[in-house]
């Protein structure tokens, strides 16, 4: 006798997984989307065929082994998008959600130039776009740069773009080698804002054994895990305009280095922002410090 939904979802209690992961890896196993978890609970004593049942166990037993729920059901919701997700680009974490928050309320408080040009935004380190997308649903007067060193990256953002008819300009290198003279925009290209979530997990911290599956080039930063984060600092001093703010995720633990980093270039109204948490997750500054 077959096995029904309701025996194999019941299974999953056994497992470390919550059961809505049991639930949305049953939808993706039955071609069904993830909206439909009432049609799963009325049709619990439904059959699968052999083939659902061994895709869901397969299904189970990789999100046993570590890898995102997203990477599995190929896609994943973000700041009210949803996005495509593979293993081209990290998972997007509701942290992240913080530095939208912060990131569209710079943009609010700060009208166009007076000069009549657009806001010009860079995303940094752009992965699946998630960052750069959110800003421009939300902004969409904002001109969107999302920047990579990945092409394998760039070309899912780029999907997640179309897929959302949001428009983003997108540069291929390593930080701000694409606005150096010879780079793909050139040298003098400067931004009211610029963003990034750059890889900042030390080379040996414990929390890696978990995110085995993602990019490790996108987690992994020497020194600490603060090298990108210093790099990305020094240089946006030649990349904003006047009154501009860079903004940056971190670890829950480097605020202080990071404020110390800003506050050592010239950046004013150095501050953090705290996750739903309580963790310090993001800090920012205004270029230069202004009298």
């Amino acid at each position: 006798m077959r096995t029904t939904i309701d025996q194999a979802l019941h299974g999953v209690k056994t497992t470390a997984l919550t059961a809505l992961e049991g639930q949305l890896l049953m939808l993706h196993a039955l071609g069904r989307s993830s909206e439909q978890r009432a049609w799963l609970l009325a049709h619990g004593d439904e059959q699968l065929s052999d083939k659902e049942h061994a895709c869901f166990e397969d299904l189970v037993k990789k999100r046993l082994n570590h890898m995102p729920l997203s990477y599995l059901t190929g896609h994943k919701e973000f700041y009210g998008l949803k996005l495509r997700i593979d293993p081209r680009a990290l998972d997007p974490r509701a942290d992240t959600e913080t530095l939208v928050d912060w990131a569209l309320e710079r943009l609010k408080d700060n009208p166009p130039h007076a000069r009549g040009q657009d806001r010009h935004v860079l995303d940094m380190g752009t992965g699946s776009g998630a960052i750069a997308l959110a800003l421009k649903a939300h902004c969409p007067e904002c001109t969107l740069w999302a920047l990579d060193k990945s092409q394998e990256a760039l070309a899912l953002a780029k999907q997640n773009a179309q897929d959302l008819a949001l428009e983003l300009h997108f540069l291929h290198g390593h930080w701000f080698d694409a606005l150096r003279p010879g780079g793909e925009v050139g040298a003098g290209k400067k931004f009211d804002l610029i963003v990034s979530n750059p890889p900042y997990i030390a080379p040996k911290d414990p929390h890696l054994a978990h995110l085995i599956h993602e990019p490790r080039e996108a987690l992994v930063a020497q020194n600490e895990g603060l090298s990108d984060l210093i790099e990305i600092c020094k240089q946006s001093v030649l990349h904003l305009q006047p009154g501009a703010w860079l903004l940056l995720e971190h670890g829950h633990d480097q605020g202080p280095q990071v404020r110390e980093i800003l506050a050592g270039l010239g950046f004013g109204f150095v501050q953090t922002r705290h996750d739903l948490a309580g963790i310090e997750r993001c800090t920012g500054a205004q270029w230069p410090k202004m009298k």
